[in-house]
Formats: structure tokens, C-alpha cells, sequence
């Protein structure tokens, strides 16, 4: 979650603080910085912890009797405690322009309603959860071998697409733990004020 943080962090900032949208990356280029990272991660850490990076996901494979009350509890104070630290490092780096550009925390865009990014966050959580389950299954894993290696393509995949459709209401906030990391870091009102 560290490095999650640190190069998306990074990349919403060089939006952000950029001229020009033309002399920066886009909301596209945000989008695959989220997805590829998300890709990255998931792929190098599978073995290790089953690629655990956002607290919905870890919540809904506890619901869904994957994970212990244990584990789960656990992972998920790991992924807030590692965004923290991610939003921290990208602080200590880029002190100005972090705090001149929001330090990447989540709000409401204006022209939109709290409920309305609400509605969006819940279902691009939605379709988060949704691939990671699908993409994991073990059912389906047993029937085509190749999966378990490209699961972690749908998920990144997923990721961008829920960005492309979010960042101009919300920023997107499909992972807590991200959200949570850059309002506590930022510590400013506007940070906590739709939270």
C-alpha cells in the first residue's frame, strides 16, 4: 500500500499542478497509474498475502468466508497503516506542491452532490469486488489453468476503468485505505469535509 500510495499520490499531484492539461498525464494517465499499480501489486504480492491492497476487497472476501475475522482484521489495519505511511513519504518528498495540490485526498467535485458521489464510490466499489471475485474464483481456476497467472489483468483493468468514470466526481475513493492515508496526511478540512 506504501508504493500504491507513493506513485498514484505522485501522479494525481503532477495533474493537479500542472499548467495545462496538455503538459501533464489526464485523467486517462491517472486512471492507468491506479490500474497498473493496482496490476503490479496484486501480481507480486498473490503469493504473499493473496495481493490484499484495499480494505472493501479484503471486507467482502471476509464476508464471503475467505479470509478469517483474524486475518482480515489484521490486513486491513496493515493497508491503512501503509497508505498512511505512502501519503507521508510523498509529504516528506514534495512538501509544496503536496499542499498546494490537495495531497491527492478525496472530494466531491463541485456540481455534484454528496449522495451522488456517494452512489458513484458504492458502485465502482462494486465492480472492484466484483472482477476480484470473478477473477479468483476458484471454480473457474480449476477449469482453465491460465487464470490464477492473469487474474491480477481484470482487477488492475477494473481499476482504471472505475477511475475513468469517478475521478471527475469524486477523485475516486474505491480503496479506503488510499482515501484514508491521504486526508490524515493532508489534514485539512476540505480533506475530511465528505468523509
Amino acid at each position: 500500500t506504501v508504493l500504491f500510495l507513493y506513485v498514484t499520490i505522485l501522479t494525481v499531484m503532477g495533474y493537479s499542478g500542472a499548467a495545462s492539461k496538455c503538459a501533464t498525464v489526464g485523467i486517462q494517465g491517472i486512471a492507468w497509474s491506479f490500474g497498473g499499480m493496482i496490476f503490479a501489486l496484486v501480481y507480486c504480492t498473490a503469493g504473499i498475502s493473496g495481493g490484499h491492497i484495499n480494505p472493501a476487497v479484503t471486507f467482502g472476501l471476509f464476508l464471503a468466508r475467505k479470509l478469517s475475522l483474524t486475518r482480515a482484521v489484521f490486513y486491513i489495519i496493515m493497508q491503512c497503516l501503509g497508505a498512511i505511511c505512502g501519503a507521508g513519504v510523498v509529504k516528506g518528498f514534495q512538501q509544496g506542491l503536496y499542499m498546494g495540490n490537495g495531497g491527492g485526498a478525496n472530494v466531491v467535485a463541485p456540481g455534484y452532490t454528496k449522495g451522488s458521489g456517494l452512489g458513484a464510490e458504492i458502485i465502482g466499489t462494486f465492480v472492484l469486488v466484483y472482477t476480484v471475485f470473478s477473477a479468483t474464483d476458484a471454480k473457474r481456476n480449476a477449469r482453465d489453468s491460465h487464470v490464477p497467472i492473469l487474474a491480477p489483468l481484470p482487477i488492475g483493468f477494473a481499476v482504471f476503468l472505475v477511475h475513468l468514470a469517478t475521478i471527475p466526481i469524486t477523485g475516486t475513493g474505491i480503496n479506503p485505505a488510499r482515501s484514508l492515508g491521504a486526508a490524515i496526511i493532508y489534514n485539512r478540512e476540505h480533506a475530511w469535509s465528505d468523509h
